[in-house]
């Protein structure tokens, strides 16, 4: 039996939030997806807040995985503790809060998520994805495996798909914002893109005012970051997984403004 899953993108700030809140019920239902992942790492601009994880499980997400901002809300910390479907990168040490994988019964199908991050360019002091995940899929089975990998290097991203091709459902890269057009079924069967894009505003630069980056770039004070207004974006991509062999069959990604 073929479950088609969503993965969606970063979402960015308050606006961000509202948009998925608006559109996403409504795009589950017309693809008729059965599961849906959400990065919320930066709905608080850095970080995310128990209120604004609320709201993204209330919007339609069935997970939602985090990444190198996950610390930047420090009152988050026991939302993870308490919540198995709110997830840190599973390659933080062990003293970190929360947890990076959890399985999802869905009485037919489990789905196991796992959410990692990278350490090309972004947090070597995290241990190694590549051993992470062995381990993490030497433990209980599932039905589907669906990885996150929130990492900025294109070729890690690429690396741990050749990796896990065959091993794992669906592999998708978050953290950059912007979508890459490289979706596709790997020869053994895994479904992958190496990154979503982002949840929030279209006239940005990352989700942030086009006029604070530019400055940064000049050499100027941008001050404190601030999320840009006016018309959103919605984007992320869709894996057809079949149930049979636990693997990928196709991968559309999707942009809804």
């Amino acid at each position: 039996m073929e479950y088609h899953v969503l993965a969606v993108g970063d979402v960015v700030g308050e606006a961000g939030v509202r948009h998925l809140s608006r559109h996403l019920r409504a795009l589950k239902k017309w693809k008729k997806i059965a599961f849906t992942v959400v990065n919320g790492e930066n709905a608080a601009g850095v970080g995310l807040t128990p209120d604004q994880a609320d709201d993204l499980f209330a919007a339609g997400a069935d997970v939602v995985t985090l990444g190198n901002h996950t610390w930047g809300k420090a009152q988050i910390a026991p939302y993870l503790e308490d919540s198995p479907y709110l997830l840190r990168p599973a390659n933080y040490t062990g003293r970190a809060p929360g947890k990076g994988e959890v399985i999802w019964d869905m009485g037919a199908v489990t789905f196991r998520v796992v959410n990692l991050i990278g350490r090309c360019g972004l947090d070597f002091h995290a241990d190694n994805p590549f051993f992470t995940m062995d381990r993490i899929l030497k433990g209980e089975k599932a039905t589907f495996t669906l990885v996150d990998f929130h990492a900025e290097a294109t070729s890690e991203k690429l690396a741990m798909a050749y990796y896990l091709d065959g091993r794992v459902s669906a592999l998708w890269g978050t953290h950059t914002h912007v979508p890459t057009a490289d979706e596709r079924v790997f020869p053994k069967g895994t479904g992958y893109l190496t990154d979503l894009g982002m949840t929030g505003p279209v006239e940005s630069v990352l989700g942030i005012r086009p006029e604070q980056s530019v400055e940064t770039f000049l050499g100027g004070l941008p001050g404190r970051y601030q999320v840009a207004s006016g018309e959103c974006k919605m984007q992320g991509a869709i894996f057809t997984l079949d149930s049979t062999t636990g693997l990928c069959t196709a991968v559309e990604r999707i942009d809804i403004r």
